[in-house]
């Protein structure tokens, strides 16, 4: 029996993040340039969309580009912008085709003007999308979220337009750029590495995290299913004790 077959339809995870890591390892493993790893990369992304679709998963949302990744060699972050523009546009056909919904959280006034129209078009074509919402965490940090959302509330609490105790958690996720999607039950992170590095840091506190020591361009959609697999079989208790779940 494959994983897909094992999974609970019923316990799905609303929401899966992922931080696509390995792509330069893979690359270099096969003699190649780290570019080549980013594009090969693009094609575990289509697949695990589609295997989103496939079985139900209503968000995705993939760690793509963060700030820190700024400070990569030059000719990379050219090489990633550009990708990233083509893969808007070459995709846009099958995202609708799939009735899935593109959406992007993250500091994108940073990215260059062609990336920021690109990605607002595909956005726009895809909004009545309703099977799935893929997200792209593009110039993202959690520590940059965090305080944006800090620095809102602080400015509404000095015009006076709330009350220092109407601040709360619910308050406070509204501000957030994930305000319109839930919190993720599952965070994978591919290539052996296990840490969240800045990504989604508020809205994984209770989230169950999942490393593989797959590389992302090798990462499928059997993958997928095996790490939903894998959550469907663990106890989340919310602070509460297993008799009470039961």
């Amino acid at each position: 029996m494959g994983f897909k077959e094992q999974i609970d339809i019923k316990r799905l995870p609303e929401h899966i993040a992922i931080i696509m890591d390995g792509n330069g390892r893979w690359a270099k493993n096969q003699g190649k340039f780290r570019v080549f790893g980013h594009e090969s990369g693009v094609l575990s992304v289509k697949d695990i969309v589609e295997g989103c679709v496939d079985i139900g998963v209503k968000y995705l949302t993939v760690y793509a580009f963060s700030t820190e990744n700024w400070n990569r060699p030059i000719d990379e972050v050219n090489a990633l912008m550009e990708l990233l523009i083509s893969t808007i546009n070459e995709q846009a056909e099958t995202l609708n085709k799939n009735n899935v919904r593109l959406n992007a959280i993250g500091d994108l006034k940073s990215l260059p003007q062609k990336c920021i129209d690109d990605l607002a078009n595909v956005m726009e074509i895809t909004s009545k999308n309703t099977k799935c919402t893929l997200t792209l965490a593009l110039s993202y940090s959690a520590k940059w979220e965090i305080i944006e959302a800090a620095k809102k509330l602080t400015q509404q609490v000095l015009e006076q337009k709330i009350a220092l105790d109407d601040i709360n958690e619910q308050t406070f996720a509204a501000q957030l750029t994930t305000a319109q999607i839930p919190d993720p039950e599952l965070m994978i992170r591919t290539s052996g590495e296990h840490r969240v590095s800045n990504f989604l840091l508020w809205q994984i506190a209770y989230t169950e995290l999942y490393f593989t020591e797959t590389l992302w361009p090798d990462f499928r959609r059997e993958d997928l299913f095996e790490a939903i697999v894998d959550y469907q079989k663990r106890e989340r208790r919310f602070g509460k004790i297993s008799e009470q779940l039961n």
